[in-house]
């Protein structure tokens, strides 16, 4: 039996293709599963409101029975008005000739006012995921201008990175994704993050062993990582829009459901999954940083939790200082720009 009272979920950039992508899987009770009904509420720039329109008539006609109500603004107060969920999609794309600068200070434009009106407009147990890029920094930046909402509401998106890095293991050691435990995406959702498979399993089996057996060597192990597997994953949307033309949309909505699901409903037995968090200063990543950690969620309004007592070696070490050194550049930036404090 449907949950009487329905779930109010705010998708920003709902016009574009990730917001499209995401919409009916959303109504279709991905997200929140099965038994849990939704209302959509579509916030778009006045440019978009014609595609977000369009996609809020193509789910009335899908006649999905989780779905209460689509409402489609240019407004954020109406858009976040009661939200238990928001997923902020839209952003401003870097363009050719961009400086970072201007990139962040665009972004500052759009995910400091989201923020503000998820302050005062959302409901008290909003959860908010940041899937537009660069997705750390705009976390940090919607939560600075959120100062009555607990930092631990907010989230950045680095599930698809994760997601990733399954889909990459799974295809070297010929083993099937859902036997797979504890691979754990470091850092920041950029080239410098660190997908880290040293205390992940393959059905109970330590991946650095079935590696070293697979390519006949340990340093052989070591050297693939290295130079094979974690650039692969993290420039895995470059090799997308080499092929294809256009950046990641499907596997992007995919990791969004997947995010929210897990956080909502429980990682259970499965091992950790990855999401960028603030910073508490675990794992020597300074405080109120967003960056990407292994974590777990109990489920039943919990946040995520950071997963405790990882012995990380020199390499991990350094990775994961590297992406450090990146992400307190942009939090100076914007900082200087007067989007933080």
């Amino acid at each position: 039996m449907a949950a009487t009272k329905p779930v109010t979920i705010t998708i920003t950039g709902a016009g574009g293709q990730i917001g499209y992508a995401l919409l009916f899987r959303i109504a279709a009770g991905d997200l929140l599963g099965p038994d849990t009904r939704v209302r959509l509420r579509l916030l778009e720039i006045p440019q978009g409101l014609k595609a977000a329109e369009g996609a809020a008539l193509e789910l009335q006609d899908g006649a999905f029975a989780l779905l209460d109500a689509v409402d489609v603004t240019d407004d954020p107060g109406r858009a976040f008005d009661g939200a238990n969920h928001a997923l902020l999609v839209g952003a401003r794309p870097r363009t050719a000739g961009m400086e970072r600068a201007d990139l962040l200070s665009a972004n500052g434009g759009i995910f400091g006012p989201q923020g503000r009106a998820i302050n005062d407009h959302a409901a008290e147990d909003i959860r908010v995921v940041v899937v537009g890029n660069p997705a750390n920094t705009n976390a940090l930046i919607a939560k600075e201008h959120a100062p009555d909402v607990p930092a631990e509401r907010f989230s950045a998106l680095t599930r698809l990175d994760h997601n990733r890095a399954l889909g990459q293991l799974a295809a070297a050691l010929d083993a099937p994704v859902g036997d797979i435990r504890n691979v754990a995406v470091w850092g920041n959702h950029s080239a410098t993050q660190f997908p880290d498979v040293s205390h992940a399993t393959v059905a109970g089996i330590p991946v650095p062993n079935l590696l070293t057996t697979r390519l006949e060597g340990a340093d052989e192990a070591l050297q693939w990582l290295a130079e094979t597997f974690i650039p692969r994953v993290a420039n895995r949307g470059a090799e997308i829009i080499e092929v294809k033309g256009s950046s990641s949309v499907a596997s992007a909505a995919s990791a969004t459901i997947d995010h929210v699901h897990d956080l909502v409903l429980g990682t259970g037995d499965r091992g950790w999954t990855s999401a960028g968090v603030v910073s508490h200063g675990e794992y020597g990543v300074p405080e109120g940083l967003v960056f990407s950690f292994p974590v777990t969620s109990a489920g039943d309004g919990a946040d995520w939790a950071i997963a405790e007592g990882i012995e990380l070696d020199g390499f991990a070490r350094s990775r994961i200082d590297a992406s450090v050194a990146e992400l307190v550049g942009e939090r100076d930036a914007v900082r200087a720009l007067g989007l933080v404090g």
